[in-house]
């Protein structure tokens, strides 16, 4: 990994599991942060058997290479005495640590923000739970369907006679992860100012809640109207006709914001150019995306999108990923990185997607095995 990247010299302790906190100390590490990942021994990480799809390599799952490459692993069973007190001199030294563990267990194991903050009033100490420390959903378990489940965000995908559709990525853990970023890059900037540390908090729950704040702010301020999703094609229930993805006659064509008169003329279907209000857009908007959903059929994607881009309007081909591996658009964002074990083990990922003075960040060092740099770390930091 190159030199001088923003967090050289930081060194962050990860003490999360599965998604939220290591994707995390993911990005710390991208920005050149030394990231140890402080796993209980044998097991470690029990996201390391969380499995996408079955597939695994080098006897971890690649949902674990993906979130974790970049750290060093100690080993360390934070019940044991002489274990927990090498903990304790390691935080010492720190300038992050993250946690995500149940609330309160941190606390009973004397490595709770209060505790640690009197020998290291410096660290920046930040936690990720699913609900939060207080309320009746406080002890409940922290994943990401159910955090999906309780905020509302299921009823905005999928067409309106489907029923709740989750969305198709862990999307609270890894807005969670980035709102956790956000908040301890903020406090490192106040601790350079001031030279104390802090705690950030944050929760799976509140993360897809702020996704959710330009629907939830209307839903807040229009008596309490509950989304309506179209029934046909829906990609936003809160956004009027044409807004959808349309079969064509060989694949599909995405279509955003447009006037439906305009849509009409251009692609030569006259039903359309008699909604002329833009209120109609939204009051008619099932009835319009049946006319331009049957419309749409009788051509290829390539042919409306010669019309239709010439003349500006917000549409695009929708890609499998094999297409978008092979498009040069892709190929030039360089977007993938091959990282290893020192085994040998390899595998190809994304890269951190952030440029820093015009330069992409990249690494080739894979994710750790558990304990694998136990003695390194004891000896370097005298524990």
């Amino acid at each position: 990994m190159e030199e001088n990247r923003p967090l050289d010299g930081l060194l962050v302790l990860d003490f999360s599991q599965f998604l939220a906190g290591p994707s995390c100390c993911l990005r710390l590490a991208d920005l050149g942060a030394r990231v140890i990942k402080v796993e209980r021994p044998g097991t470690g990480d029990l996201g390391r058997q969380l499995y996408i799809s079955n597939l695994e390599l080098d006897g971890d799952s690649t949902l674990f290479h993906s979130i974790n490459r970049n750290k060093q692993s100690l080993a360390a069973n934070l019940k044991d005495p002489v274990d927990l007190e090498r903990i304790r001199r390691l935080i010492a030294r720190a300038d992050v640590l993250v946690q995500n563990f149940r609330p309160g267990i941190m606390e009973r194991l004397g490595l709770g923000y209060d505790a640690v903050k009197e020998f290291n009033p410096r660290l920046i100490y930040a936690t990720v739970s699913g609900y939060g420390s207080e309320g009746p959903w406080r002890d409940k378990p922290g994943q990401d369907l159910l955090a999906q489940a309780l905020s509302g965000l299921t009823w905005l995908s999928g067409n309106a006679d489907q029923g709740p559709v989750p969305f198709g990525l862990a999307a609270a853990d890894l807005l969670a992860g980035a709102h956790l970023v956000q908040g301890i890059l903020a406090c490192l900037v106040r601790r350079g100012i001031t030279g104390k540390g802090g705690l950030v908090e944050i929760s799976l729950l509140e993360s897809v809640l702020d996704y959710q704040f330009e629907v939830l702010t209307t839903h807040l301020n229009d008596g309490g109207e509950l989304p309506q999703r179209s029934l046909i094609n829906n990609a936003h229930a809160y956004l009027g006709a044409p807004y959808g993805i349309y079969r064509t006659a060989d694949g599909y064509l995405a279509l955003a914001m447009n006037p439906v008169p305009r849509l009409g003329e251009l692609l030569g279907c006259p039903a359309l150019v008699a909604f002329s209000d833009p209120k109609s857009w939204f009051t008619h908007r099932d009835e319009i995306k049946a006319i331009l959903a049957e419309h749409l059929r009788g051509e290829t994607t390539e042919q409306w999108l010669r019309i239709l881009e010439p003349a500006d309007v917000w549409c695009s081909d929708v890609f499998t990923w094999p297409q978008l591996l092979e498009h040069d658009s892709f190929k030039v964002l360089q977007m993938t990185q091959r990282v290893s074990r020192p085994n040998g083990a390899a595998f190809t990922t994304t890269r951190c997607p952030i440029r820093v003075d015009r330069r992409i960040l990249t690494s080739e060092v894979g994710s750790p095995k558990v304990g694998e740099h136990n003695e390194q770390i004891i000896r370097e930091f005298e524990l």
